[in-house]
């Protein structure tokens, strides 16, 4: 499909397709990138999330479906307090998604939530490019506002209802137990937080604290090593319960800023 720039029915429907001599050196030149590790989303430039086509490079974290748990929390919960949807709320809800990589989070907010004020950080001049990227082809580029911050470090934003991430959380003490085409080819930063894995949590959690509207929530992806750990984190706050995935690992931490 990649090679012939064909979707899966023009496969299925033209059997007796044979490649040309420039088709298969690119098809073979490809399987080789593949066999040496290189994840297919890279090697594509591709990869699904909520529905949207995303671009991808490895100046990005590859979204992943475990990343959708994040989106469906929000939704969960907006509909809880009332807010978001097609419907007008009480005020604008205001979203940040912080180390936004691809854009992946962001563009899924501004889709749900169409009239939300949307913005979206990362340290990493690359990546915003990517997601900026991302945000014009899916037509959501007027829908968001990026800017390059070290988590929430320089912003000049307050009273949010939302603060979303897929932070980096693991451990460089966990680096054997990381496949290896991610640990290689996926961005160090985007990956491993530090020695135990929980050193962007613990920076980015007091941030958004300062950054919230009293009853604002705190939304974060993180793994089955880091529930206990992130919780202690959150100690202080309301609402704090850690949700599992579809194989049920602890995959989203939870936490409303107390309300006077």
């Amino acid at each position: 499909m990649f090679i012939l720039g064909v979707d899966r029915a023009y496969l299925f429907a033209h059997p007796e397709r044979e490649l040309n001599a420039e088709e298969q050196a690119r098809y073979e030149a490809v399987l080789n990138e593949r066999a040496r590790g290189v994840p297919a989303q890279y090697i594509t430039g591709h990869q699904e999330f909520w529905g949207m086509d995303l671009i991808v490079t490895p100046a990005v974290l590859i979204p992943r479906p475990e990343t959708e748990h994040v989106i469906e929390t929000v939704l969960e919960l907006a509909r809880v307090d009332g807010v978001g949807g097609q419907e007008c709320p009480p005020h604008t809800v205001r979203f940040l998604d912080v180390g936004t990589g691809s854009g992946c989070i962001a563009l899924a907010l501004a889709k749900e939530f169409p009239q939300a004020e949307i913005h979206a950080t990362d340290i990493s001049a690359a990546a915003l490019e990517i997601a900026r990227a991302n945000a014009a082809r899916h037509q959501l580029d007027h829908r968001i506002q990026f800017h390059q911050s070290d988590l929430l470090e320089g912003l000049d934003l307050a009273d949010l209802d939302f603060v979303v991430s897929n932070p980096p959380y693991v451990g460089e003490s966990e680096e054997d137990q990381v496949q290896l085409e991610v640990r290689k080819f996926e961005p160090r930063n985007a990956v491993f937080a530090g020695p135990t894995g929980v050193e962007v949590i613990a920076r980015m959690i007091p941030q958004a604290h300062s950054a919230l509207r009293p009853g604002g929530w705190l939304i974060m992806e993180t793994s089955g090593s880091m529930a206990d750990e992130t919780k202690h984190l959150l100690y202080g706050w309301d609402d704090v319960k850690i949700r599992p995935d579809l194989q049920s690992i602890p995959r989203v931490a939870q936490a409303r800023k107390p309300r006077p």
